[in-house]
């Protein structure tokens, strides 16, 4: 195995400690000689026991050994699998290191563990040949990067040659992408010590939609047409979503993403403290095949927080043009998203009548920096028993129009006011209570 990785061009770049790279050598020191039977077996077992973790975490099925291979090469970021998600597959030179290192991938989906096998005593490799995995792939976290894998890995099996295989890889690439940007849909970031950022999916996003959303049929048509716009590449805006708290903002953005996910549309959470790593986030996903929405939950800043100033200077401001690919979505219940005080008010100017602060000026600029402002109030009482009364329907609770308002409106009074997440709550409670089979829906408490 060492001798067919080493001749590995453009998907030769893989770190020493991924699972391909530490069997090539576990084998390279069985030939030499160089470590004992026991010494090697615990290594084979780690490794298998890492093989079975990246199974459970996606839910692979059946021959593992090509799953991960087939994982390795959707994932594996190079200049030719970026080049064929932009531009696709087009006649090239490269395109004869890609075929050499396909076919190598070839000789891999084939490899024979049976001699390893026999020199240590053990059967794992045979056993995950025709792998079963516990539990139902409803409810994996990654459901989405399982499918995709295992039938991409299934063409693979049957490519008669690396041509077929260079076609079968190179049109993943184009429909789907390549790395985590092709497989997930939303993202957050880690900080390194060199300056860059490293993108972790987020695997267990919420996957409601915007018709779950009830009411704020206006808002939700503003957002819809914005995003829409953006992942056509046509001109856009940057989108704050501002109101009362428990009304839905942030339900709005991730059903958003759901919605236009098969459009390319991808979603990077960043928080207050990473502002600052913004222009490395940017840069490493501008030159990229997909529209981002670079996406801030709960947006506000007190007055001492100076973090804003990268903000601003990222949205509309810096010496570098914002990309095409990219928009900025945040979600705030402050309409001017800095707190404002009194001694902001020290510097005003009064001049033939007009009263301008500099501070002020400053804080409320941030705001008018955002092309869509978007308003989610509180509803009223009426809207809130019609949403009430729809989730209710939903949710199959075989409750009276007129008893679910009324048991709604005592949930409210002592769990936060009317919204719609105050409403979910009591819907939940509901549930809960039918199934445990109580007759009165009462709030406790």
């Amino acid at each position: 195995m060492y001798r067919i990785v080493s001749r590995l061009l453009l998907y030769g770049s893989m770190s020493e400690d991924t699972i391909l790279m530490q069997l090539a050598d576990i084998i390279r020191k069985m030939d030499d000689g160089s470590q004992t039977k026991e010494e090697l077996a615990a290594r084979v077992f780690t490794q298998m026991k890492r093989l079975l973790q990246v199974a459970t975490d996606y839910g692979f099925d059946k021959n593992l050994w090509h799953n991960y291979l087939t994982f390795l090469l959707i994932t594996n970021e190079n200049p030719f699998s970026i080049t064929c998600e932009k531009v696709g597959a087009n006649d090239g030179s490269v395109n004869a290191f890609a075929k050499g290192d396909f076919g190598i991938f070839r000789q891999l989906f084939d490899y024979d563990f049976g001699p390893l096998e026999g020199y240590l005593g053990v059967d794992c490799f045979s056993r995950i040949s025709n792998y079963r995995a516990i539990g139902k792939k409803e409810f994996m976290y990654n459901k989405n990067v399982s499918e995709k894998v295992q039938a991409l890995s299934a063409k693979l099996e049957l490519a008669a040659d690396e041509n077929e295989f260079f076609d079968c890889v190179t049109g993943f690439y184009r429909d789907f992408g390549v790395g985590m940007f092709g497989l997930n849909k939303a993202f957050r970031i880690q900080s390194r010590p060199d300056g860059q950022v490293d993108f972790k999916a987020i695997n267990n996003m919420d996957t409601v939609m915007l018709d779950d959303l009830i009411g704020y049929e206006i808002q939700k048509k503003k957002l819809i047409d914005n995003t829409e716009a953006f992942v056509q590449g046509r001109k856009a805006n940057n989108v704050l979503l501002f109101g009362d708290s428990g009304t839905g903002k942030s339900t709005s953005i991730k059903a958003i993403v759901n919605a236009f996910y098969p459009k390319g549309l991808r979603m990077i959470e960043i928080y207050k403290h990473q502002f600052k790593d913004l222009s490395s986030v940017i840069a490493q996903i501008k030159n990229r095949n997909y529209r981002f929405i670079i996406y801030m939950d709960d947006l506000s800043f007190e007055e001492f927080e100076v973090e804003y100033k990268f903000l601003k200077a990222v949205i509309e401001g810096g010496v570098e043009t914002r990309p095409d690919n990219i928009l900025i979505y945040a979600t705030s219940n402050r309409r001017h998203l800095i707190k404002e005080t009194w001694k902001d008010r020290d510097d005003v100017e009064n001049e033939n009548g007009l009263h301008r602060s500099d501070t002020m000026e400053e804080k409320l600029s941030l705001v008018h920096r955002f092309g869509v402002t978007i308003n989610f109030s509180k509803p009223t009482p009426k809207e809130f028993y019609h949403i009430v009364t729809e989730l209710a329907h939903r949710a199959g609770i075989a409750m009276s129009d007129e008893q679910l308002q009324a048991e709604a409106n005592k949930w409210e009074l002592s769990h936060g006011g009317i919204s719609g997440r105050t409403a979910q709550q009591f819907i939940n409670y509901v549930q809960g209570t039918l199934q445990d089979g109580g007759e009165s829906v009462a709030p406790r408490g």
